[in-house]
């Protein structure tokens, strides 16, 4: 028998339903938010919706500490950072947000210390707290040294090995894919009869650009981590797929090739007509995935 949910009922809820009960649980020290795991074993919930009330959890705690940030500021630019308005716990929530002042006429004397007296009035600071990945970055200050942004050479010094790298396995991969397309039935054909008779190509070159393109364009989708989870899940399994496919047909080529065998055996025969049709599916069905939300 199904234990119950949170109200006492049987039938799933909804995120609007468990996100009061998520806020409400009992975390270790130290930890902001409940794990992934821990809300589909509480609530008993599927992935989706535990990655749904997770993402809320985070936005809510990134625009509490975003506030908090900016509280912070507001009473150091204005000096009321005094037992009074400042609170022992930085996590509790404050509704007496500090309204915008202006120079003190007659500031209150400090025991110790000479009274400064600027006669320039104080240009206002520029608070800019950002957001970068659901961490509240540091509120920036006139004064405030800033981390001057990469240069556009780390990004060449990091493309141009990449480069140097693609291109002995270009002539390598592309060699062993034509090869192994001819041992297999592809050759020359003439794609528009009737309309160019002399125009001609060789079929066995959409293996190495089906294979190869898609398992670059897989990997890139995987890695770049800007995809719904359900996209970059079937980016990962299938870059991987498609290059273990393109390693077993490079060993294949050469294992016939080395044998003197001059037509392959059928079930590799078999296989690599297939994979036309499968990286023409799986390409669209990854691009497609990018564009959708979980």
């Amino acid at each position: 028998m199904t234990a119950p949910t949170i109200n006492g009922t049987k039938f799933p809820q909804s995120v609007d339903v468990l996100l009061p009960a998520a806020r409400a649980l009992d975390l270790p020290d130290g930890q902001q938010l409940p794990s992934r795991n821990r809300l589909m074993r509480e609530f008993r919930i599927g992935a989706a919706k535990a990655d749904d009330i997770l993402a809320r959890l985070k936005s809510e705690h990134a625009g509490r500490t975003r506030a908090e940030t900016l509280r912070k500021a507001l009473i150091l630019r204005g000096s009321l950072l005094t037992p009074e308005t400042d609170t022992a716990d930085p996590a509790a929530p404050r509704l007496d947000y500090p309204k915008p002042i202006g120079p003190d006429p007659d500031p209150a004397p400090v025991p110790g210390f000479a009274p400064v007296v600027d006669p320039t009035p104080a240009a206002p600071a520029e608070i800019t707290p950002a957001e970068q990945d659901g961490q509240v970055m540091a509120v920036s200050h006139p004064d405030t040294p800033t981390t001057p942004a990469p240069a556009a050479s780390v990004r060449s010094a990091v493309a141009w090995p990449v480069v140097l790298l693609a291109l002995p396995a270009f002539v390598a991969i592309w060699s062993g894919w034509v090869g192994l397309g001819g041992l297999t039935g592809f050759g020359i054909v003439h794609p528009l009869p009737g309309i160019a008779d002399g125009f001609s190509i060789n079929s066995a070159i959409t293996l190495p650009i089906g294979v190869e393109t898609y398992g670059a364009y897989a990997l890139y989708v995987w890695l770049s981590g800007r995809v719904p989870t359900v996209a970059r899940r079937f980016a990962k399994w299938s870059a991987l797929g498609s290059l273990a496919v393109g390693a077993l047909g490079q060993v294949a080529y050469h294992l016939l090739e080395a044998a003197g065998i001059t037509s392959a055996p059928w079930w590799i025969t078999t296989a690599v007509a297939c994979l036309p049709v499968a990286v023409l599916g799986m390409g669209a069905a990854l691009a497609h995935l990018v564009r959708v939300h979980d």
